[in-house]
């Protein structure tokens, strides 16, 4: 792997793709420390530091896990991507309600670039409405629970505005970064500015279990070595459904007659299901937030059973979400009645089935088969950390660096950029990642 990781430096092309990434990730980084204007730096941070710990920023603890600490710090960046993959989600979900979405979507690049230019827009509007949310909240103190310190000195309808217009367009230039990438360097540029939001949190989190001991933080490293070679495992596997192609004649030509396979992973949703699971179970706490109630029932239930997460219904309840979610995207996202009439359409036919309904029929019944594994490693990978919150020193599962949602996207970035890198080396007939 090291003479790989040489080999791609060597490569002119490749090399100023690798740097070009990584200007980029810089530059994210960067504008992630930086304040926005009207906001108290040092009130800020002493607010952090009293909350560090503590479950008052539970609601926001999966945003501020997308924005690398950034949401907290009320930076130019502290919407993170966040924004984007809600508005990606919310078009692909439409692909299937809206016709004119499905048809965009069948049209090809033209289509898919019409649809990019919808989640741009529908980007802008969320970050608008979060970015009014969180300035609204870091206002009236509610951003820090019970610091009392000025975050925002100057309070006026102008100053906050600015604010709002401030991270409203750190988020639009976060977008630009990401599209950068995806078109100058290498891997999804998207999926890297997470992974490096999410890598910038190790050290800290690390240091935090350090604190608790040498003995513990070792047992912690190799308990997490041991968790991501789990997570490369499942990731990596599938079922593959043998394909057969029927030979035919187009002119004087022979095609088809070739066999080739339909791979099903095992983990088909990816980590949607768990973005879904967290952020509906902070939902009930944002209400009782943004509704300001203090000690009644309902946010003394929401504080006890659902912000806990050591709770047992809280964690019962994150598994059955996850598991709901598994299912539920993944019958959105994968059609087995389109597959059967694709492949009938190009001749294809799988070995024994019937082309049409029966493939169709068949391809549904592994689907499912495949999908309930899949859904109950999501579910015991996001809860682990629930069981480590007194060794990692802070109140939330989602900064547990060998666990959650962390592990899952660091994961899966690192084999699909590892990937594509390996591919442009093989086009230069160098030897790969895998020999």
């Amino acid at each position: 792997m090291l003479s790989a990781f040489r080999s791609a430096l060597t490569t002119p092309d490749l090399r100023k793709k690798i740097l070009f990434t990584l200007g980029i990730v810089a530059v994210y980084r960067l504008g992630a420390t930086i304040p926005s204007p009207g906001v108290s730096y040092p009130n800020v941070q002493e607010c952090i530091r009293q909350v560090e710990g503590s479950e008052n920023s539970g609601v926001y603890s999966l945003i501020n896990l997308f924005s690398g600490g950034a949401l907290l710090q009320l930076s130019i960046f502290a919407l993170g991507i966040m924004p984007y993959i809600t508005a990606s989600i919310i078009i692909q979900l439409l692909t299937v309600v809206i016709p004119r979405f499905e048809q965009l979507k069948k049209e090809g690049q033209s289509g898919q670039n019409k649809l990019t230019q919808y989640t741009r827009y529908l980007t802008i509007a969320l970050a608008i409405l979060q970015a009014t949310g969180i300035v609204a909240l870091a206002d009236r103190g509610a951003l820090f629970g019970n610091c009392s310190l000025p975050v925002i000195p100057d309070s006026s309808v102008y100053q906050l505005s600015v604010i709002v217009v401030v991270m409203t367009a750190g988020t639009a230039v976060i977008m630009w970064l990401g599209e950068q990438v995806t078109e100058r360097g290498i891997g999804n540029g998207m999926s890297l500015l997470i992974f490096a939001s999410i890598a910038a949190r190790i050290p800290a989190e690390g240091a935090n279990i350090l604190n608790n001991g040498a003995l513990i933080f070792i047992g912690v490293c190799i308990f997490g070595l041991a968790i991501i070679a789990s997570v490369v495992f499942v990731e990596q596997g599938q079922r593959r459904i043998p394909v057969q192609y029927a030979k035919r004649m187009v002119g004087r030509r022979m095609y088809g007659g070739t066999s080739t396979y339909l791979p099903l992973k095992v983990n088909q949703a990816g980590v949607i299901p768990v973005i879904f699971g967290s952020s509906l179970l902070y939902l009930p706490d944002l209400i009782s937030r943004l509704a300001g109630s203090s000690g009644g029932p309902f946010q003394q239930f929401v504080q006890t059973y659902l912000v806990d997460q050591s709770s047992w219904v809280h964690i019962v309840l994150y598994v059955a979400l996850i598991i709901f979610f598994t299912y539920f995207y993944v019958g959105i996202t994968f059609n087995p009645e389109e597959r059967a009439d694709e492949m009938k359409k190009f001749g294809g036919f799988i070995p024994g089935i019937r082309p049409g309904r029966p493939t169709a029929e068949y391809l549904n019944f592994v689907l499912s088969r495949i999908t309930l594994p899949g859904s109950l490693y999501l579910g015991i990978i996001a809860v682990l950390p629930n069981f480590f919150l007194g060794i990692t020193g802070s109140g939330q599962n989602q900064n547990f660096p060998f666990g959650g949602t962390a592990v899952l996207i660091m994961v899966g970035v690192g084999l699909d950029t590892v990937k594509q890198i390996e591919s442009q080396l093989m086009q230069r007939r160098y030897d790969g990642f895998l020999r």
